[in-house]
């Protein structure tokens, strides 16, 4: 149970970290999530639990298919903001076309037999 609160306690003080940096600089808040803080945490955590490196291995490889269309809402958020688009609608819209690249990503990498 302990543990469980300190992968809490961590991943929360990560994500207000960002928060709190951001508010001062948006150069180092971006910085500091573009850094894969969650991933490194995750893989620490799946190897510390399970010992599999395969597990390993097989997060690993998600992350970095899994990455390439996430980035698009990082583009498609600014430039609807930029335009006086409500936040929350932007949020929402930049988010349904992310999910909707994750599932095109899957589809593609299985087609060319890469499974996740």
């Amino acid at each position: 149970m302990v543990y469980y609160l300190a992968k809490i306690a961590v991943t929360t003080a990560l994500v207000v970290s960002v928060s709190e940096i951001s508010k001062r600089s948006s150069l180092f808040g971006g910085l500091l999530a573009s850094l894969p803080l969650v991933s490194y945490l995750a893989i620490i955590w799946l190897y510390v639990e399970t010992g599999d490196t395969m597990k390993v291995i097989g997060l690993s490889k998600s992350v970095f298919w899994l990455v390439l269309p996430s980035l698009p809402f990082f583009l498609l958020l600014p430039f609807m903001l930029k335009r006086n688009m409500n936040f929350y609608v932007s949020l929402g819209v930049a988010t349904i076309v992310m999910m909707g690249l994750y599932a095109a990503m899957v589809a593609v990498l299985r087609r060319y037999g890469i499974e996740l």
